[in-house]
């Protein structure tokens, strides 16, 4: 009879430890260590060591460099733009992706409708660990899926999982989720550290193997990472996370790792009753909802991957009743918000000191890079002093600590988006101008090197 221990594992690292400790001295996690049973006996030890065999077996020999075939493998297509552009031109054949995101963002229902647009005749194999086959048959109904190539396993034994593929021999396989496959020979529960990383490992070997492409659909902690150990992110190819606010109809696709491809480019989304839609012009639809000629509002250009989008922001300022004034800030770095406010006030000399400031970026957006600096300023001195912004003007430039404002990567890419969505006077770095190619007599090219230039030219 195998004999059994007992170890306690990080469920946030994976981290392993004799005995429970309140704190992992790994990731600082409080209370997250699980206990679980390991076998070490003569059944883990054949089980081990007929897979160390078996991979032995299959190992190649060292090839020079030179020999190796330089020649690009062809992608296969989703028939959604969106999801090419975020994976890099389409799947991989033989990767494995990882897709996160919150509960009832969208995970399952992007996966089915990336099986509607497959080539003709593409054989798809979806695991389904969380529901039934009748649940799935009715999603797939309402989202005009009618297939005959596409086959459902309701199963969450990871080796029935690898069977069926074997068989089957699909052109792609989703597993839907990753917390709820389980391997036999590991005692502990499905979602745990182990299994994740077991089953995880044993669907990449047979990706790699095969060359079929793996999607893996995973849970989302309450801080936004993906449950499991951090190996997981790791063992796959690609991580996809899909965010947005629930309350929002939009939907943003981020590629936050890709081996094939960019980590700067998303997908955008708009949720509807018939599933997701692509939002072809992200600029068009977030500043469809803009009111002109009010305090408070403005406009600039952001860079997602080689993809230039204008987006809105907005600004409310008022007299605050607290001791200490809020500061609160939605789809931007608050500590960064918290800078440009105290340039302001050192540097235009906006008493900004006692007021209650809230930033929001239209949309459900969040952005993270300081091209939009100079809209954000703007936007909080447009509603301090109740003057509207010029609502033809498009303002980028990040900010520095002495009021000046710097050049920002690819802006000409950013022009040509405002100029396209009819906007005349556009507000960028003079150290930009080097590199910007000649605009139409009708548009307003106003380069500017310090924060006090700007408030004179668009307020």
């Amino acid at each position: 009879m195998a004999k059994t221990k007992t170890q306690f594992v990080c469920q946030s690292c994976g981290y392993i430890s004799p005995r429970w400790v309140g704190k992992c001295a790994e990731c600082n996690s409080w209370n997250s260590f699980v206990e679980e049973r390991v076998a070490a006996g003569p059944e883990n030890a054949r089980a081990l060591g007929a897979r160390g065999s078996e991979a032995k077996s299959e190992s190649r020999h060292p090839i020079r460099l030179s020999d190796i075939s330089n020649e690009d493998e062809a992608r296969i297509t989703t028939g959604i733009a969106e999801l090419d552009r975020t994976l890099g031109g389409g799947i991989m054949p033989g990767s494995i992706v990882l897709v996160g995101g919150d509960p009832g963002i969208g995970k399952s229902t992007l996966m089915m409708q990336m099986v509607r647009g497959l080539f003709p005749g593409s054989n798809t194999l979806y695991v389904s660990g969380e529901e039934s086959a009748r649940q799935l048959k009715s999603r797939a109904a309402r989202l005009g899926l009618g297939n005959d190539n596409f086959y459902v396993l309701a199963e969450t034994n990871i080796e029935e999982v690898l069977e069926a593929m074997r068989q089957m021999t699909p052109d792609l396989v989703i597993v839907d989720s990753i917390q709820t496959m389980y391997r036999s020979m590991i005692e502990s529960a499905p979602g745990s550290v182990s299994q994740v990383r077991e089953c995880t490992a044993l669907l990449m070997q047979a990706a790699k193997t095969t060359g079929i492409p793996v999607f893996v659909i995973g849970h989302v902690t309450k801080e936004g990472m993906i449950a499991g150990p951090k190996v997981l992110e790791h063992i796959v190819d690609t991580v996809l996370m899909f965010e947005g606010e629930r309350t929002h109809a939009y939907r943003i696709l981020r590629a936050a790792k890709n081996r094939y491809g960019s980590t700067n480019e998303i997908g955008v989304f708009s949720m509807t009753g018939s599933g997701l839609e692509e939002v072809p012009n992200p600029s068009e639809v977030f500043l469809s909802e803009r009111r002109k000629n009010a305090s408070g509002s403005a406009v600039t250009a952001i860079l997602e991957g080689t993809r230039p989008m204008l987006i809105e922001i907005q600004a409310l300022v008022t007299n605050s009743s607290y001791s200490a004034p809020q500061r609160t800030v939605t789809g931007y770095d608050a500590r960064r918000v918290a800078m440009l406010l105290a340039v302001l006030e050192k540097q235009l000399g906006s008493r900004l000191g006692h007021s209650d400031v809230f930033i929001n970026i239209a949309g459900g957006l969040f952005i993270d890079e300081p091209a939009a600096d100079l809209g954000i300023a703007l936007a909080v001195l447009s509603n301090h002093l109740d003057l509207a912004i010029d609502p033809a003007a498009c303002l980028i430039g990040e900010i520095g600590l002495g009021g000046e404002v710097r050049a920002v990567p690819q802006a000409e890419l950013r022009v040509a988006e405002a100029i396209r969505l009819g906007f005349q006077h556009i507000v960028i770095p003079r150290a930009n101008m080097k590199s910007m190619p000649k605009v139409a007599e009708k548009i307003t090219l106003r380069p500017v090197a310090h924060i006090e230039e700007v408030r004179a030219s668009v307020l």
